[in-house]
């Protein structure tokens, strides 16, 4: 079962251990006038442990984010999958750091982890740094990281067919995040979230 935590009324655990057969599957959510720092450590110690972690920042104004994953794939046979992505505007800072550490005798590990952010503005900025430590070579392991901007051939051809310009760039904000929000797994937690982080869209593209 899917867990959400809203950074800033959650307490979102900085440490946490997998056991054999246990699964773990978290969205972080960070909405606009929240800075944070947000460290954390997740251990795969036991054979079929599998964890899924995303998470989605919308920062509009002045906020400073950072966020440190460090995921330790100690034994084979386990999985995990990473997607975060960003919406960095106005002067925000973000800065995500993820390190995925395959040991030697994790053999069969399957990993993967992805950062992705948009910048609104040109004050904005943008840090990530993905990295790999594998000791294994039995393993499936990838990772991802972009910052770019808006699609503006994709605001053109909406605005072709009538969309405005403001609606357009509101339609591509959801679009990229919406990864992260499917992952929520209540029904109703997805629309009341996606409806907040919607209206917060709409008000940075005022």
């Amino acid at each position: 079962m899917n867990r959400v935590y809203i950074i800033g009324k959650d307490t979102v655990p900085q440490s946490l251990t997998v056991g054999a057969g246990e699964s773990v599957d978290m969205t972080l959510v960070i909405l606009p006038g929240v800075s944070c720092e947000l460290p954390m450590t997740i251990d795969l110690v036991g054979e079929g442990a599998d964890v899924k972690l995303s998470g989605v920042y919308v920062c509009g104004g002045e906020e400073k984010v950072k966020i440190s994953v460090v995921l330790r794939h100690k034994v084979g046979r386990c999985t995990s999958s990473q997607i975060f992505k960003g919406l960095v505007g106005g002067k925000a800072r973000t800065d995500f750091y993820g390190r995925i550490v395959v040991d030697k005798d994790a053999q069969k590990t399957e990993a993967y982890q992805a950062n992705h952010n948009l910048l609104l503005s040109d004050a904005a900025r943008a840090e990530t740094k993905p990295q790999l430590e594998i000791y294994a070579d039995d393993v499936k392991c990838s990772h991802g990281a972009t910052v770019g901007r808006l699609n503006e051939e994709e605001q053109f051809y909406m605005r072709s067919r009538g969309i405005s310009d403001a609606e357009a760039k509101v339609l591509q904000m959801i679009s990229f995040i919406s990864p992260v929000l499917d992952t929520i797994s209540d029904q109703a937690e997805k629309e009341q979230l996606t409806a907040t982080i919607e209206d917060a869209i709409r008000e940075m593209v005022r």
